[in-house]
């Protein structure tokens, strides 16, 4: 029997190696003047670059590009659309990773809207943004945060009065979702290490979710296969494209998966570390990764050995650890171990290295909310996880 659930819009998504020489052909149909974010190298390094700018030309269309060197501020989002207010902007177009993508999605609302942008933030604004935007097209050039599936923009201002906060409405998913796993290969191994973590969390959350729902757990299982196929031979070598392809599809999923099933702890502290200290989204959750599920996991096995969430532990377990004589609980240690081996093998950096210190805990995990998590912690829980990844 299916329960009740809802499905969250999706972008129009076009996927596969490629696919970017379809990109001019679909932002004409919308007009005649782009404006286009990238970040500093992921997309502008490559030849694909170059050839963009000249079926622009070829076709009539007239552009702009803005440069996202960090994870966007509303104070950038305001200056961006300062800077283009007056070119009669057709259609806005984000090609790189989740935070190029998460600042077109702002801009293209924002070009649409009398306020600053943080007055429209949740938790931070006194507005409600309406449905009016420029049309959008996202081109991930990373596979982690699935932001071109999402309706979301996180947008951060950083330091000890700072948030990590996002621009959401239903209009504000992307018109046209295209995914090239091409545009990923000049990613360094620190980048899709990241990225790819982050996929495997929000995955993983999703699945391990009390707002999951049959609809979910199909897509973040074949989410989970994709990593367990991938993750590893695309890190190891980044010109792989069945892995690079495995990988998109991966983030892409969770992008969808997080929309309708929410997610857990570990993308709580993204929210409330990634206000406080600068730090990559993807090098945040992934190091948090593996301590937060250990200690989940448990507190399962302590307080609900006969819990669906760990259930679940289990069945990932056999995913990616193949058939072995194990129980549920042999599958499911099996996996945390896994994560944890991960990490270290792609070296994923400890929150010291960011300025995290000890005395910042208390107040950071008091900040962190647990919502859709599988089961509670307590604030020394919490800021024991914290420590542990000093």
């Amino acid at each position: 029997m299916v329960e009740y659930f809802q499905h969250a819009r999706l972008p129009h998504l076009i996927f596969g190696e490629g696919s970017i020489a379809r990109l001019v052909e679909l932002a004409a149909t919308f007009g005649k003047q782009a404006l286009i974010l990238t970040g500093r190298q992921s997309f502008i390094l490559k030849s694909s670059w170059p050839t963009l700018q000249r079926e622009l030309t070829a076709k009539g269309l007239l552009f702009s590009q803005e440069v996202i060197a960090e994870e966007p501020s509303p104070s950038l989002v305001d200056e961006i659309v300062s800077r283009n207010q007056a070119k009669s902007v057709e259609v806005v177009i984000a090609i790189g990773g989740g935070s190029v993508i998460d600042a077109g999605k702002a801009v293209s609302a924002m070009l649409c809207h009398p306020y600053p942008t943080k007055s429209y933030l949740e938790g931070v604004g006194d507005r409600r943004p309406t449905a009016a935007k420029i049309p959008f097209i996202a081109v991930p050039t990373t596979a982690g945060t699935g932001s071109e599936a999402t309706k979301n923009a996180v947008l951060s201002e950083v330091g000890p009065e700072g948030f990590k906060k996002s621009l959401r409405h239903d209009a504000y998913v992307p018109d046209i979702a295209l995914l090239d796993p091409d545009l990923a290969t000049t990613a360094s191994p620190t980048v899709t290490a990241a990225a790819g973590m982050d996929a495997f969390t929000q995955l993983l959350e999703a699945y391990l979710s009390t707002k999951a729902s049959s609809f979910t757990d199909a897509l973040a299982w074949e989410g989970l296969t994709h990593i367990q196929l991938g993750f590893l031979s695309v890190v190891e070598n980044g010109q792989d494209i069945a892995a690079r392809t495995h990988m998109a599809y991966a983030a892409y999923l969770s992008g969808v998966c997080l929309a309708n099933a929410g997610l857990g702890l570990v993308h709580g502290y993204a929210s409330s570390v990634g206000g406080k200290i600068s730090i990559p989204h993807g090098i945040l959750c992934g190091s948090l990764m593996g301590v937060v599920n250990h200690m989940t996991l448990d507190k399962l096995l302590e307080e609900d050995p006969s819990s669906k969430a760990l259930q679940k532990y289990a069945k990932v377990g056999s995913l990616f650890l193949g058939e072995r004589p194990y129980e549920n609980a042999g599958y499911a240690k099996g996996l945390t171990d896994l994560i944890q081996e991960w990490i270290e093998k792609v070296n994923l950096p400890r929150l010291s290295g960011y300025g995290l210190g000890k005395k910042m805990i208390p107040a950071l995990a008091a900040a962190t909310g647990m919502k859709n998590h599988p089961i509670e912690f307590s604030q020394e829980e919490k800021e024991e996880m914290l420590r542990k990844r000093l």
